[in-house]
């Protein structure tokens, strides 16, 4: 078993882990570097059957809004993005979107140019364009078609590497680890970015508590639509081949690594009418219970362990 990200062949540990989102169950077989750290499957090859599309961000966003609720969600993108609205500031509390807060480190304008792969339906860049930005693309070969929104959004049905142009900044919003060739894609990235552009990446790390807590019952394993689970390790050198830089990380897990990897090691699939995501009131979890994991995602974030992170990367000087 020979590392596909640091070509590390020595004392790599195999796993066997179950597909539980939709409730197969079905085995697939995972390895984990020695070296780099990096968990990745075995067989890279096409797994259809269990394709991305059946993620809730494949479902189209409906365009017709209460007036009241369409001014509250762009008073909390406003928060998100800028740092301002007190209103939006309670209503971001009550509803947080991570992936839109995760831009708010970067100087945007009306202008700025950012391209999401493997954004699904597009929800992110939906609101962008709801704030007001114009130049924005979402593409995603997952998509049956492609999406044009009233807004003016256009999302295409396009594989990475037939997308133009130069981009000031570019996303990945947990798509990065569907990605059989992740060094290729990276690379690809990099040749997207503009000079002083930056990189977005927010991916499940293996390099957490829930992993060493859970082993491959840890939810956001996700076998077998997660081909990569990244650590810190692996990332750094993946940016340093595509000639790129880490120069921030910020972890973002929530309580989704818990209740998500408890359901699993109770052989309770996400799909299950037991399921906190498919039926919260019939859940084997209470509200204190969700309350506790929130609370303690937010303490493995502070310390670093958290299962999930953004990843700013930039061209190297």
């Amino acid at each position: 078993m020979k590392c596909r990200i640091c070509g590390n062949d020595e004392d790599n540990q195999r796993y066997e882990a179950r597909e539980m989102m939709i409730g197969s169950k079905d085995a697939f077989c995972y390895f984990q570097c020695s070296k780099c750290q990096c968990l990745q499957i075995e067989d890279v090859s096409n797994m259809s059957k269990f394709s991305s599309n059946n993620y809730n961000s494949y479902k189209t966003i409906t365009q017709k809004k209460n007036r009241l609720k369409k001014i509250l969600i762009g008073l909390r993108n406003k928060y998100a993005i800028s740092g301002k609205s007190i209103i939006g500031k309670f209503m971001y509390d009550k509803f947080p979107k991570e992936d839109l807060r995760s831009l708010n480190i970067l100087a945007l304008n009306k202008d700025t140019k950012i391209l999401d792969i493997g954004c699904g339906a597009g929800d992110l860049l939906y609101s962008l364009r709801e704030y007001g930005m114009k130049n924005l693309l979402g593409v995603d070969p997952f998509n049956l078609k492609d999406i044009q929104y009233e807004n003016g959004l256009l999302i295409e049905k396009k594989e990475i590497n037939d997308v133009d142009g130069k981009w000031n900044i570019v996303m990945l919003h947990h798509s990065f680890e569907h990605f059989p060739d992740p060094s290729k894609a990276l690379q690809t990235v990099s040749g997207l970015m503009t000079a002083n552009g930056h990189c977005i990446i927010r991916i499940p790390l293996v390099t957490s508590y829930a992993w060493e807590h859970y082993g491959v019952n840890w939810v956001q394993l996700d076998a077998p639509r997660h081909l990569y689970l990244h650590s810190v390790k692996s990332m750094n050198f993946l940016a340093d081949k595509a000639g790129l830089d880490i120069y921030k990380i910020v972890y973002d897990s929530t309580s989704f690594q818990f209740w998500g990897s408890e359901q699993y090691a109770k052989d309770m699939p996400l799909c299950d009418e037991r399921s906190y995501s498919a039926n919260p009131e019939n859940s084997v979890f209470t509200k204190r219970d969700i309350s506790s994991f929130a609370k303690r995602a937010k303490e493995l974030n502070e310390t670093k362990q958290g299962d999930q992170a953004v990843f700013y990367l930039r061209n190297q000087k």
